[in-house]
């Protein structure tokens, strides 16, 4: 999926979300809500699979042969229920003073280490006033939010371990992973702690779009069924390596809510190139150009562009990097023969990056990504007919994508 799937259809995995008003006062500022309706229970649903999970390479692994019994048994303890109250103001034309609705979202998470860290998604604990997780002994503490990154959608969390019986859950590498290797996800899909689904990694560099509007890339889709409040959980190998952390699932429609065997994992190196970062706290730091852009290929032949390959830019955000470097975007729009796909023309095509050869509109952004705010880069571009080089000061990435 070289494009993020279209948001009637992407829905966030999770924060399973419990908020229902009571009564119509009109005393001032006061409403409550319903908050838990799982009234305290822990529930387990387990599908097991009892043959050993081998990968479909071949490759040698660790602990390859475990069975998902053994997996579970192994590493479900170290899942956690997480949940976060959130209050929200509410408008109420009867009532001068306004009001709040507090409710519950409740997701997923795992410990990484004896001190306490757990990871989750940030739209998970996004708004939260309090977070507690659950242990698997029933055991609940209160969480602090450590650090957090709208942009990839991660969190980290922190429980003071002392008295608990942490197990943390091995971190593999997304590296690794190739299409039809088994996958295992384990979560808190509708209030169900600890539910364990099985299947395969269905497709590698997928991309998704973060609650605030940013692409997260090499997403790894995965069969095993992921369900509202499976967010923050771990999609772990056949070895008992987390390699994802599961976070959207298609739903095939507005009207639909649930599993339909397509779910998507950022991938754990994803998560471990920022967790220095989320562990101390500070805001992570992304460079950032400002421009949208598809890959240019035989694909666009039709078009008869002036370059064969780079990335053509449809967009340039407002005050940003690109729109001060006075980089150009398309305005003539065309649509793809044969498909309902329309292109923007007559923007420029960024061909090099710090002299490194541009071959898709990704491989952009992965460049971008791997400089920090501050850095200068030249583009090598073609406008029109002419080839431009640019010095560009990237900056830093802003908290949303700008809209409209």
């Amino acid at each position: 999926m070289s494009q993020p799937p279209g948001p009637s259809a992407l829905r966030l995995a999770a924060p399973l979300l419990l908020a229902a008003l009571l009564g119509g006062g009109v005393a001032a500022g006061v409403t409550t809500a319903v908050v838990d309706r799982h009234d305290g229970e822990v529930h387990t649903t387990t599908v097991i699979r009892q043959a050993p999970i081998t990968g479909g390479t071949g490759r040698e692994t660790v602990n390859q042969g475990l069975t998902a019994a053994d997996i579970y048994q192994r590493y479900a303890p170290g899942v956690v229920y997480v949940r976060s109250e959130v209050v929200q103001q509410t408008d109420n034309p009867f009532d001068p003073f306004g009001g709040t609705q507090r409710s519950e979202a409740t997701g997923s998470g795992f410990v990484i280490d004896g001190q306490g860290d757990i990871l989750t998604n940030n739209h998970v604990i996004e708004g939260a006033r309090a977070v507690t997780v659950q242990f698997a002994d029933k055991k609940t503490v209160r969480a602090k939010v450590v650090g957090k990154d709208p942009s990839t959608d991660l969190a980290l969390l922190n429980v003071d371990p002392e008295g608990l019986a942490l197990k943390p859950l091995p971190l593999g590498s997304s590296r690794d992973v190739q299409v039809g290797d088994p996958t295992i996800a384990i979560g808190n899909p509708f209030g169900l702690s600890r539910t364990l689904t099985t299947g395969v990694v269905s497709a590698l560099q997928r991309e998704i779009q973060a609650p605030n509007g940013f692409a997260i890339r090499d997403v790894i889709q995965t069969d095993a069924a992921i369900n509202p409040g499976n967010s923050g959980g771990p999609l772990i190998d056949a070895a008992g390596r987390v390699i994802g952390i599961n976070s959207q699932i298609e739903t095939g429609g507005a009207g639909s809510q649930g599993n339909v065997g397509i779910g998507f994992a950022v991938p754990i190196d994803t998560a471990k190139a920022i967790l220095a970062q989320l562990k101390s706290g500070e805001a992570v730091q992304r460079a950032y150009l400002g421009v949208q852009s598809i890959t240019v290929d035989g694909s666009l032949d039709a078009l008869d562009l002036p370059a064969k390959h780079g990335a053509l830019v449809q967009r340039v955000e407002a005050n940003s990097p690109a729109d001060a470097a006075g980089l150009k975007a398309g305005e003539i729009q065309a649509t793809l023969q044969g498909t309902t796909e329309t292109v923007l023309l007559g923007g420029d095509i960024i061909t090099k990056f710090d002299g490194k050869t541009i071959t898709s509109s990704q491989q952009l952004s992965q460049l971008v990504s791997g400089h920090r705010p501050g850095d200068k880069v030249k583009l090598e571009l073609v406008r029109k007919d002419s080839k431009q080089t640019l010095e560009i000061a990237l900056g830093k990435r802003p908290t949303t994508l700008q809209s409209g």
